[in-house]
């Protein structure tokens, strides 16, 4: 039996991971156990989730939130934590696995924690290795800890690499849908609402990161991850736009050839094998048909219309607290833009500017990039 934890558990990532284990559990009883959640606003789910999987060790961002859990679960006695000790102590619990579902910044802290217990992770939170990714991979190293990647991007990459020796890995090829907005007029994207970049063409997912998708930034963002993760130079990381999101990344050997996992949008698979491997098993997803035909093109990513893909680019190539900063202005940014105070084509600016005015610390601590997410949050604006 496995033990699994969750952060984020009533978001995207959190109920389709807990799908899957549902799934698994159907397929080989008692392989996993859920031992720890936590959450967001979202209780009457969380404590849904708590009385479907047993679970008695939760946590909640807010103190009156944490209350109203314990009575939704009043007959099961549960401990309910709250707040950001509450979610380092649920990451530092007795686990096999941590599933890092949480979106932003809040989701550094408790990896590092978790890695601290020698803990393994799969890792959903982009911003842990975006921000704070030189630190958690050297911290994994030490400890023994695998990092298992969820993002259907990375998960493609590292499906791709097994039986291939990190040095014949020439190149990573990521790819993305291209947004909502790939075949707008660079003039009509100050007028995009809301409501209009939500909808993503082929992922569902939550509103974050579907932005993020939109301005390109996402695939920014996952240049870098993928620079950590795989140890390679961002030089080394190609990003080709394929609006079919059926080729979900490849890479390219030494030799000349180029391996790609392809499947239909869908996170399941990717969850799953982060959360079996090195086995796998029978996935609920469905299946590419070949004789009833593909088309799958590929285009070069329009970076004056999209903007942040370059600027999520140079923060890597920066490094130190950069990323950091950099991540801190867009999660700033998004949230003004979702609550009506940017427009769309502000998100960058906004971003452009917290990375202009700051000061890299070349050599950071945790705390360091901590300070700088915290800070550079707070500062960013129009």
């Amino acid at each position: 039996m496995k033990n699994i934890g969750i952060i984020g558990s009533t978001g995207s990532i959190g109920t389709q991971s807990l799908e899957v284990i549902r799934e698994l559990n159907g397929l080989v009883p008692g392989s996993f156990r859920i031992s720890a959640l936590a959450c967001g606003k979202r209780i009457e789910a969380a404590a849904s989730q708590a009385r479907e999987f047993g679970v008695r060790l939760l946590c909640t961002a807010e103190k009156e939130d944490a209350e109203k859990l314990k009575e939704l679960l009043w007959d099961m006695k549960p401990e309910v934590l709250w707040g950001r000790e509450g979610l380092n102590e649920i990451a530092g619990s007795d686990m096999d696995m941590l599933v890092t579902a949480i979106v932003g910044m809040a989701g550094i802290e408790p990896t590092l924690k978790a890695i601290e217990r020698g803990t393994d992770i799969a890792l959903a939170n982009k911003e842990t290795l975006v921000a704070a990714g030189e630190i958690v991979m050297r911290e994994a190293g030490k400890k023994g800890v695998s990092i298992l990647p969820v993002d259907s991007e990375h998960s493609a990459v590292f499906q791709c690499m097994q039986g291939i020796k990190r040095e014949e890995l020439e190149k990573i090829i990521l790819t993305c849908s291209g947004g909502p907005f790939r075949t707008y007029p660079k003039e009509k994207l100050s007028g995009v609402t809301p409501k209009m970049a939500l909808g993503h063409p082929t992922w569902n997912m939550g509103g974050k990161i579907t932005v993020d998708s939109a301005t390109l930034m996402n695939k920014g963002l996952e240049v870098i991850e993928a620079a950590r993760l795989y140890n390679i130079g961002l030089k080394d990381i190609e990003v080709t736009v394929h609006p079919q999101s059926i080729v979900h990344s490849m890479i390219k050997t030494r030799d000349g050839a180029v391996l790609a996992q392809l499947g239909f949008p869908s996170m399941k698979l990717p969850i799953q094998y982060a959360l079996t491997y090195p086995e796998r098993l029978p996935c609920n997803v469905p299946v590419l048909d070949f004789e009833k035909g593909l088309s799958l093109t590929f285009e070069k990513p329009d970076c004056e219309k999209f903007p942040c893909l370059g600027l999520a680019i140079a923060a890597g190539e920066e490094g130190g607290t950069m990323p950091a900063c950099m991540n801190a202005a867009n999660e700033k940014a998004v949230r003004m833009f979702l609550g009506g105070a940017a427009k769309f084509t502000d998100i960058p600016m906004i971003v452009e500017k917290a990375m202009n005015a700051h000061r890299t610390i070349k050599d950071p601590t945790a705390e360091d990039v901590l300070n700088v997410s915290a800070e550079t949050y707070a500062a960013a604006g129009l």
